[in-house]
């Protein structure tokens, strides 16, 4: 072994050191990579939208139970609610949220008599529910059996700060004729998507 051997052999083990301080160093940026990625899922999941349930009937036939929706919650924070827009709000004495469909908004009159619906004196058509009016009047019935205003709630012209919101299911929905007007600080967002189940997965339009 001539001497230029006897000098490299104590610097052989060094290979196998470098690769594991290589090794732990791409680990370690793996680890930051994911912890980014599961707190901007976070984020965007807390922040900006969030999951929605549909249980009950009081949307159909546009929502049915067990339907997942996408909801924005960022929109409302430089808008507020427009007319028609499916809203999910938050109904603090029962503790629950719901989900319902925009009629009247601050300063509007509503007045809403069988199956006719006024705001502001002007009749207002809903094409969002024309099939199930249409089906019902064949029937020779009404789609809707609570008016408003009513004995509950009596004033019909919407405060500033607050919309009035009713189910597609006019005959079985707890919506503003009985809960009132709905404070904007309530509203979590627009329901945007449904995203479940597969064969149902569509953009939600707002008439």
């Amino acid at each position: 072994m001539d001497q230029n051997d006897q000098m490299m052999q104590p610097n052989a083990p060094e290979e196998p050191k470098e690769k594991m301080v290589r090794s732990k160093s791409e680990l370690l940026e793996w680890i930051k990579a994911i912890a980014i990625a599961v707190i901007l899922v976070v984020i965007v999941r807390w922040l900006l939208f969030a999951p929605f349930i549909v249980d009950g009937p009081s949307m159909e036939p546009n929502f049915w139970t067990g339907e997942r929706l996408i909801v924005n919650k960022i929109l409302y924070e430089f808008r507020e609610p427009k007319r028609g827009e499916v809203v999910v709000f938050h109904v603090p004495q029962e503790n629950r949220d719901l989900i319902k469909r925009v009629i009247g908004v601050a300063g509007d009159t509503i007045e809403y008599r069988g199956d006719d619906l006024f705001v502001n004196g002007q009749k207002v058509e809903e094409p969002y529910i024309q099939e199930a009016l249409d089906q019902a009047h064949k029937n020779d019935e009404l789609y809707n059996d609570r008016n408003f205003p009513n004995d509950l709630i009596q004033q019909n012209k919407v405060p500033e700060g607050q919309i009035f919101v009713m189910g597609d299911h006019r005959s079985n929905s707890t919506d503003s004729r009985m809960l009132g007007f709905i404070p904007l600080s309530d509203v979590i967002g627009r329901a945007d998507v449904i995203f479940w189940p597969i064969s149902h997965v569509k953009l939600i339009q707002h008439h």
